[in-house]
Formats: C-alpha cells, structure tokens, sequence
C-alpha cells in the first residue's frame, strides 16, 4: 500500500522550502519535498531579497549563506528624468542559481526530504488524502498538498480548473558587466514604447549585471517584442543584449479574490500570485509559506483540512495587505490608455511618492499602512498635475542623456535558449 504522507509541498524553490521549513518549526516532521529539477538549478529572477525578506528568513530560521551585493539605493529613470532615492536598508541582491540551493540545503540539514527529478504530472483528492501521479507512473498520497510549483504550478491548474488568463511578462539575462555603482535601477522610459512595466539593471556579484523588464497584462506583447525593448532600452546603459540566452517566463499577479486553496490544498509563492506592482515573488513567496506552515500544521492536529479560512488570512497577513495595495496601484500605472501618463508624473515628480516606493521595495515600511501619505499626496497630485504633466512631456521629448552606469563586457552568450519557460 501507497505511505500516506502527512505533507507533500510541491516545488523546492524559496517557496517550497521556506514551507518545509515553517512546517519544522511546528514540529511536523513527515514532509515530502518534490522538485522537478536537480540543484543547483537555474531560475530567471532579478535576484533582489526585497520587501520583509530579511524578517522572513530570521522567522523561519533560514540564512543567507550565498554571496550578494547589498544595493541601498535606487535610480529612477524615465526619458531625461533620473533621481536617486536611498533605501531605508539595502536590498541585497542575489543568484537564484545559489540561493535556492542553499535553501534546500537548509532545509535537508534539518531531516527534510527534498526529492529531485520528481515531476507532478496530475493529483486526485478524495476525503482522506490527496494522490499525486508523477511522470513515470510513480504515485504518491498525502494529507495535505502544498503547491509551491510555479507559475506552471499543477495545484494551482487543479484549483482554477486551467482557466486562461493573461499573465504577467518578465525576461531577464545576466551578463558580464561593469557597474559604476551599486545602485537598482528602474528605468520607466520603455512605457513610451509601449511597455507596461519597467526594465532593471540590477548589481551581481562577480562583475555582472542582472538584467530585464516586466510587462503588466493590460496589453498584449510577445516575446520577441519584449525583447526588442529590452534591447533598446539597455543600449542607453552601454550594455549590448546578446542574440541568445534571455529568460523569459509568465507570472500571474496576486488577486485577492483569486482561489488559492481547497479541500486538502493550499498554494504558496508564484502559485498564489506575485506583486503586481514589481513583479517581485521571492519576499512574497517567503512571508506565504509561514501563513501556508501555519494552516498545514492547524490542519494536521485538529484533523479540519477544508482550509476554508486561508484566503483570507494570506489576505489579513501584512503580505496580503501589501500584495492587495500594490495590485491596485499597478492597475492604475500600468494601464493600457494615455491614462497611465497622469499617474507616472505622481510617482516621478513627487518626492514622497518616490520614497515611499523605495521603503516598499527595501521593507523598511509596509506600504500598506501609510495609506494617510496616498492620500496626502493624491491630493497635492490635484493641483499640481497640470506642471507634472509638462514636466513628463519634457523628460519624453527631450533624449536621456547616456548613462555611464555601466561598460559592457564581452562574453559568450549564454546557452540558455530565448524565451525559455522556468
């Protein structure tokens, strides 16, 4: 007969493994961590450990044992319009092909089994378990499934019956490349071209740069056309896209009426859904997994696995709150009218605007909790659109003046093929 397991999570990535590791913490020993890959293992990421990611770890009793480069400001760009704001802490800035390893080494030191090449091809749920079917034929049971498999993930098409939905776009490539400074950028020029996101370029250890774009699904663009933006918008940092090797994936935003859990399921990390606002999913997927760990480990002692309640307490928690708001906002930037213009002059040429979206991204402050300041500067925003506006027009029309931020570096491409799923 098939062992039934108290808990399978599915997916080792920061997610699945920042579960494993809360479900320890409560005592739950009998996990079973399933990964489709083999670690180390390459994930298409900025890389940046944003938003509470520093509370995250120390809550889950996990470190940050992987080099990384701690940027404590960031430039915000768009057209001739360039200011710097200081981040209330770093924001350090990592390779998911090191970090995530790391987690799941982590979490194997504690007793956890993290099984590699295991990939879920369907489950069944039934009253008293969950059967997973894995390619191959292999099946596993459970009391509790725990989707933390990605964008693609098989518990989140289980509980959205595969409903089609635009997602979020990101593309991203790591080259050599020589930075003049530590510094994050986001750059909002390429929303002239169409863009409804921004592009990065972000510091890496070792000489090299993290970079790429998010694209909000208020429009539709394909891949090749990302890429083209990406590539013309990195030529003003010096930086030449290679031919071959950017990464790019689908990511579905954070909705809170979205279902993200079931009977004997629950979904964590890039399942659940992303900041909307800045495609950020690691911070996200970190603070999910305890409210996950919390509910699993409810459920296993009081035997009431419905989880009726887990929507609204990913909800209620500060990252709910935080996904709730950012959803909001990115709705209202990233539109696909002449609207978002309107709303891109608030965030550029209001200081307090800016500083706040630079204590979101570091976690120095809940966003969600300086609503008083929105509404403050909405207001000032009422009568001060009319010289915003102009001022947008100005740093549209004028030419950006090149960035000496970065050199480029000659290197191979890397063999990663274009467009590539993670």
């Amino acid at each position: 007969m098939t062992r039934l397991h108290d808990v399978i999570v599915v997916g080792a990535g920061p997610a699945g493994a920042s579960t494993a590791a809360r479900l320890h913490q409560h005592g739950v020993r009998d996990v079973l961590v399933l990964e489709r890959y083999d670690f180390p293992r390459d994930k298409p990421c900025g890389g940046g450990l944003t938003g509470h990611c520093d509370e995250a770890l120390a809550a889950l009793d996990l470190r940050l044992t992987v080099p990384f480069v701690p940027s404590a400001a960031a430039r915000v760009r768009f057209g001739s319009f360039e200011r710097t704001v200081t981040m209330g802490r770093p924001v350090n800035v990592i390779r998911r092909i090191e970090f995530d390893a790391s987690l799941v080494e982590q979490v194997r030191a504690r007793g956890v089994e993290v099984r590699v090449g295991a990939a879920v091809d369907t489950l069944v749920v039934d009253r008293d378990a969950v059967t997973l079917r894995l390619d191959g034929g292999l099946e596993l049971r459970a009391r509790v499934v725990i989707g933390a498999d990605g964008a693609a993930s098989v518990v989140r098409k289980h509980l959205t019956a595969n409903a089609k939905a635009l997602p979020h776009r990101l593309f991203m490539h790591e080259l050599p490349a020589t930075l003049a400074d530590t510094a994050m950028v986001y750059d909002f020029t390429p929303m002239q071209a169409g863009l409804r996101g921004y592009l990065w370029v972000f510091p890496v250890t070792g000489g090299r740069a993290n970079v790429g774009l998010m694209h909000y699904p208020s429009s539709r663009k394909g891949g090749p056309e990302l890429l083209r933006v990406l590539r013309d918008g990195l030529a003003g940092y010096g930086i030449a896209l290679p031919a071959k090797g950017s990464r790019g994936w689908p990511v579905w935003g954070y909705a809170p009426g979205a279902r993200v859990s079931a009977p004997r399921l629950l979904t964590v990390g890039d399942a659940a859904g992303i900041d909307g606002l800045t495609g950020e999913g690691i911070a996200v997927a970190m603070e999910q997994a305890q409210v996950a760990g919390d509910a699993a480990a409810r459920a296993l002692s009081t035997g009431g696995f419905e989880f009726g309640g887990y929507r609204r307490a990913l909800r209620r928690a500060t990252v709910g709150r935080e996904l709730a708001l950012d959803r909001w906002l990115a709705r209202l930037l990233y539109q696909s009218g002449p609207g978002w213009q309107r709303w891109m002059s608030l965030v550029l040429f209001d200081p307090d605007v800016l500083e706040m979206y630079a204590a979101r991204v570091s976690g120095s402050e809940v966003l969600a909790d300086q609503k008083l300041r929105l509404w403050r500067a909405l207001v000032r925003h009422v009568g001060a659109s009319g010289g915003r506006s102009r001022k947008l027009r100005a740093a549209m029309d004028q030419p950006a003046a090149s960035s000496a931020s970065s050199s480029p570096a000659s290197s191979p491409a890397s063999p990663d093929a274009a467009g590539s799923s993670s």
